[in-house]
């Protein structure tokens, strides 16, 4: 049975960097936050609330060697993950940058599959060279933070996403007027407007039930 090689691939598969040999070991984080209320009349410690989950990463160290293969040159992958690290060419022209987004595959391995992010950090190490000065030998150490979907675009009478608040709209109310009320900023209405799938932002009827993203996910949609 041939060794499957893991790679890191660009999240719509135009581009993919294929390690020469797959990490021998590789770390996943993931945290939370949980607050505690003060409360000075307790006599023990008041339970813990939920204040938000951390994004996930993935760390791990690649190595690159050329020795025995003249042809090759590890300059070419490094430099791909370097410009990794740049936002992508299409979000610079839209005014927004963002990150490339990347997909970790390596055969079965579903844990790295399920796994979408961003390079956070890229460490580079070369500890080998050609009598001219050419690198053929490299370690780095990347770290990836995870990237989470973006939400499918709903409409208030086909159903909600487990877990979201909602809104229901009533006479007098608008999409700025909501956003003022739930974010403290009139000026996201555009990102209710585009989670809800509402075309007509100016004629939404009372009675209405709007999906709320979190105020990250509206701040990132305008």
């Amino acid at each position: 049975m041939s060794n499957t090689k893991a790679s890191l691939v660009e999240a719509d598969g135009s581009k993919e960097l294929k390690f020469r040999f797959n990490p021998k070991e590789y770390s996943i984080q993931k945290s939370a936050t949980w607050n505690r209320p003060t409360n000075k009349s307790a006599k023990s410690s008041t339970k813990p609330e939920f204040g938000g989950a951390q994004p996930q990463s993935v760390s791990m160290e690649l190595l690159f060697d050329d020795w025995e293969n003249p042809d090759a040159n590890l300059l070419d992958d490094v430099n791909t993950l370097l410009g990794w690290m740049m936002p992508t060419e299409k979000s610079i022209s839209n005014g927004k940058p963002q990150p490339q987004v990347l997909k970790l595959q390596w055969g079965s391995n579903h844990l790295l599959s399920d796994f979408k992010g961003f390079l956070k950090s890229v460490s580079v190490k070369y500890t080998m060279f050609k009598s001219d000065g050419k690198p053929v030998r490299a370690t780095a150490s990347i770290a990836l933070e995870e990237v989470p979907d973006e939400p499918k675009g709903t409409n208030p009478t086909s159903g909600s996403l487990a877990g979201r608040r909602t809104y229901v709209v009533a006479g007098g109310d608008s999409l700025h007027s909501v956003s003022f009320a739930e974010y403290g900023d009139p000026g996201l209405w555009r990102a209710l407007a585009a989670f809800n799938g509402i075309d007509d932002p100016l004629r939404v009827r009372p009675g209405t039930r709007l999906l709320l993203p979190s105020a990250d996910e509206a701040r990132g949609m305008v």
